[in-house]
């Protein structure tokens, strides 16, 4: 089949599966596209053809929090890495710095210090990956493109082959530092309790110098392209601010001493739809804040607020739905913790109309504001003179009993929570990750999209697209965030009758 016959046979086939689903009263995007992990969308339309709810389903199941009971608490760094093959770095350090609450250790000075470099590093590569290859396709390329030009191919063909080298050249780099000093980049090894397993290499210093500065220069490089791609073109801002991508919720996220944007460390500040901070705590106070709950029709757990309490898929201050990730973590903040990162946070709330910012959307802007704070935090610190010290770790000497740690993944908040006998073997193990303190709000985002872009029946795959966005802003990864409360997998097998009502069951499990 030559290009031309391809191209009319898939235009043929998706006006009959769209005539199909119209028929069905009921549109589904399986798989959904772009993201880490499987899912698929259920939109289910009303006699008039609009949207009566649309549902993310994520039907993955992964069991670490299981199968972690009986090990070994130092282990932990190593088997949270395998749960995802993209923010392996993330789980790495969150068990890391559970290991030196449960031991109550602190890390040396160098200790620590290589830890946020690694760690820095790998926030800018994880969010140069979605802008320019998962989230930047949409914009990039067109949100309502050809299927087969929106992705990494599509993106290098329209900003050119030169940029695109850039991206996977620097990328590339910054993944060998992680390499040289985590061990891999993709199962790091280098964090212990107290500190690290090896220190840098001082022969690598000019080097890492050379590839701090660089990308600092490449992340002032994105915000312009940024600007010149997304923010001059009024339809993608219109899209941006529209109703159909905004919700006010809480938000959360770790700072520092003064409120300012930390990935690594701090406390964590939750403002409310307003800006108004609502409370700030410790990690290991998340129990009194954050509670989980379930859906029949998903394996992810879906956070909440406790003080304020579940009301359902709805914005407001009166329920204690909350949003963790860039997004959140600005407006969390007072501010990022350097220089040109501040000049850009400033320019994006002058940008979109102030404080708080409401908008799904924008979450991909403010992820440039962090990819340029992560290369200003990797400059300080190859130039701070305690990075190449030997001093790399305090050995622990206390009897292990909980041990709570947490960090900013890029895609929000991330919770490790272990518990162990005095051996140190774990006995209960609690992972909450950044897609599922945000699962609520994605859910939300997904049904309002699909509720203010489909009308009348008229379903094209460029405003199945545009649903999807939805979700992709969030950057989620599924398969981190999916558990099942017994750690088991039922098989359930509903039955309907043609009015949706539920006339049987049968359940396997």
């Amino acid at each position: 089949m030559n290009t031309e016959t391809q191209k009319v046979w898939n235009e043929a086939n998706l006006k009959a599966n769209s005539a199909y689903m119209g028929a069905r009263r009921r549109a589904v995007v399986d798989p959904i596209t772009r993201l880490e992990g499987h899912g698929k969308i259920d939109i289910f339309l009303d006699e008039k053809g609009d949207v009566e709810r649309a549902y993310l389903q994520i039907p993955e199941l992964r069991g670490f929090e299981v199968f972690s009971i009986g090990r070994p608490a130092e282990d932990m760094p190593q088997i949270t890495s395998r749960i995802c093959g993209v923010c392996p770095t993330a789980h790495h350090m969150a068990a890391t710095k559970a290991l030196d609450d449960l031991y109550k250790v602190e890390p040396t000075p160098t200790g620590r210090k290589l830890r946020e470099l690694v760690y820095n590093a790998f926030m800018f590569e994880d969010h140069t990956l979605h802008v320019y290859i998962l989230g930047g396709p949409d914009f990039i390329v067109g949100p309502e493109a050809p299927a087969a030009e929106r992705n990494v191919v599509g993106v290098v063909n329209k900003v050119g082959v030169e940029v695109g080298k850039k991206v996977i050249g620097i990328r590339r780099r910054v993944r060998q530092m992680i390499t040289d000093l985590g061990g891999k980049v993709i199962h790091p090894v280098l964090g212990l309790p107290g500190g690290v397993a090896k220190p840098m290499d001082p022969a690598k210093l000019e080097e890492y110098k050379q590839l701090a500065k660089d990308t600092l220069d490449f992340a002032l490089f994105t915000l312009q392209v940024f600007k010149d791609i997304v923010l001059k073109n009024s339809d993608y801002v219109k899209l941006i601010t529209s109703d159909a991508f905004t919700h006010k919720t809480y938000y959360m996220g770790l700072v520092d001493d003064k409120n300012k944007v930390n990935f690594y460390d701090g406390q964590l500040r939750v403002v409310d739809p307003t800006g108004k901070e609502y409370c700030k705590f410790p990690a290991q106070k998340y129990r009194d804040f954050i509670a989980e709950r379930t859906e029949p029709w998903s394996y992810i757990k879906f956070c909440y607020l406790k003080p304020i309490g579940w009301k359902g898929f709805e914005d407001g201050p009166q329920n204690g739905v909350y949003a963790v990730a860039p997004l959140a973590r600005l407006n969390a903040s007072d501010g990022m913790a350097t220089p040109q990162a501040q000049k850009a946070y400033e320019e994006y709330y002058n940008t979109l109309g102030g404080k708080p910012v409401h908008h799904t959307l924008a979450t991909h802007y403010a992820r440039v504001v962090e990819i340029i704070q992560a290369a200003e935090k990797m400059v300080q610190l190859v130039n701070d003179p305690d990075i190449v010290g030997k001093d790399i770790r305090n050995i622990p000497t206390e009897k292990p009993s909980v041990g709570i740690g947490v960090v900013e993944a890029p895609r929000g908040t991330l919770f490790h929570h272990y518990e162990t006998d005095e051996r140190g073997i774990i006995k209960m193990a609690n992972l909450i990750v950044a897609t599922q303190n945000n699962a609520a709000r994605i859910a939300m985002s997904v049904d309002k999209a699909a509720k203010g872009l489909i009308k009348g029946g008229k379903v094209s795959e460029g405003l199945l697209n545009k649903v999807e966005m939805a979700f992709r802003a969030y950057d989620p990864c599924f398969g981190c965030a999916t558990h099942s409360l017994p750690g088991s997998t039922p098989l359930v097998v509903s039955i309907y009758n043609n009015k949706r009502e539920l006339v049987d069951q049968l359940v396997q499990g």
